[in-house]
């Protein structure tokens, strides 16, 4: 509390109460609290770097911002903060290896979006998939064939169902015969609180239908490979991410009574290569990775599921914009050319799409993609679904997504 450092943290613009501010939570949800600010005191956040003590951070504001705070309410915003296990230091050391010790002993990973985002029940569960299928079914979006040869990989959403629900069973229900006949799946999650390139987790992956175990024995290859702190060290990530999950649900669905381990893998940290010059396939811990699961997929019948979504545009994720139905027509042309390079592929040009845009659509799919296209080597994809879904309540932000079969 001498010279209060923020965490990375969840920030959304809300009106609460009729008054303007952010709202403030742990990606890590190491704490439930959630933390709002006046906008008058939102520049506090970028002050709070860890070198300033209260006075200087007073005096900051005062100058930067024009703003005015007295000591009392300063501390009280900061013992808020703290409380909340939103700044960097001890209180926060600690429960966050308290949390990691927990989710590493217990007996699996719990499904964290069981009865929220879809149900807990497993007959419910079982019939929300299918009524999705039977929704795919009746607006055409399966294909007939699959040009080029058996599935080995798939592209699958990771919103949520209830607006992606036809575009999840576009594509998994086309994967279902490779899928029944796999020993193993490798599900390359977007890790969207980042900070790592991979991480790796020996947990298992729950769902309402049981567990799902995973492959140790790759996992531990690959951690020797790349070390153990590239591999394990956000391994906490894996506790509240979503993109995993939700991939395994359908995995799950028509695995069936059928038998099949997982390697979960959260992909993220592909910053420098968008911003910078570097290129991941020059990446040390990457190739090393990569390397040991091109090894494996040569020894076992495996599955290469990458869980990411393409575009997020709009005032919601900080466009100045709204998306109008111009713009939408645009956004899906992009969306077709990325899908193109995706379906030949092309993961360097699919990288350097997107570089050259400057990520403008904001494609947190990318690494995922990416590291699975990589991984497959010489593939075509088939492009089962596509859709722009909402993500405000005013209609002009949208995620889109799309379903893609790998041969």
């Amino acid at each position: 509390m001498l010279r209060p450092k923020l965490r990375d943290l969840e920030v959304h613009v809300v009106d609460q109460s009729g008054q303007r501010g952010v709202l403030l939570r742990d990606p890590l949800r190491l704490s439930e609290r959630a933390i709002f600010l006046p906008m008058t005191l939102a520049p506090l956040l970028q002050l709070c770097d860890g070198t300033r003590d209260e006075a200087g951070l007073r005096a900051s504001l005062a100058v930067r911002a024009g703003v005015q705070i007295g000591p009392t309410t300063l501390e009280q915003v900061l013992v808020q903060l703290d409380e909340a296990l939103l700044l960097d230091n001890d209180r926060f050391a600690r429960a966050y290896e308290a949390a990691l010790r927990g989710f590493r002993t217990a007996a699996f990973r719990r499904p964290v979006l069981a009865g929220h985002s879809y149900p807990a029940d497993p007959e419910a569960l079982e019939a929300a998939l299918r009524s999705y299928v039977a929704e795919a079914l009746g607006i055409q979006q399966m294909l007939d064939a699959v040009d080029g040869g058996e599935v080995r990989g798939l592209i699958s959403p990771h919103i949520d169902y209830q607006r992606g629900g036809s575009i999840y069973a576009g594509v998994w229900q086309r994967a279902e015969d490779a899928i029944k006949e796999v020993e193993l799946a490798i599900i390359l999650g977007t890790d969207h609180i980042g900070g790592a390139k991979l991480t790796l987790t020996h947990q298992r992956y729950a769902t309402p239908w049981g567990v799902l175990p995973t492959a140790n024995d790759v996992v531990d290859r690959v951690a020797r490979a790349v070390g153990p702190e590239t591999a394990f060290g956000k391994e906490l990530h894996h506790r509240v991410e979503h993109s995993i999950e939700l991939a395994a649900v359908w995995l799950h669905f028509l695995l069936g009574e059928g038998q099949c381990s997982l390697v979960p893998v959260l992909c993220g940290g592909f910053e420098s290569f968008i911003e910078g010059d570097a290129n991941p396939a020059e990446d040390v811990d990457l190739a090393a990775c990569l390397e040991v699961l091109k090894e494996t997929v040569s020894s076992r019948r495996t599955i290469i599921v990458a869980a990411g979504d393409l575009a997020h545009v709009g005032p919601a994720f900080g466009d100045g914009y709204g998306i109008d139905i111009v713009q939408k027509a645009l956004l899906k042309t992009a969306d077709e050319e990325t899908l193109d390079l995706i379906c030949a592929g092309d993961e360097e040009a699919f990288l350097e799409q997107i570089r050259a845009e400057g990520d403008r659509r904001r494609i947190c799919g990318l690494p995922p993609i990416y590291l699975a296209l990589d991984l497959l080597g010489d593939t075509q994809g088939a492009v089962t679904g596509y859709a722009q879904c909402s993500a405000d309540s005013q209609g002009t932000s949208f995620v889109s997504i799309c379903g893609v079969l790998l041969s």
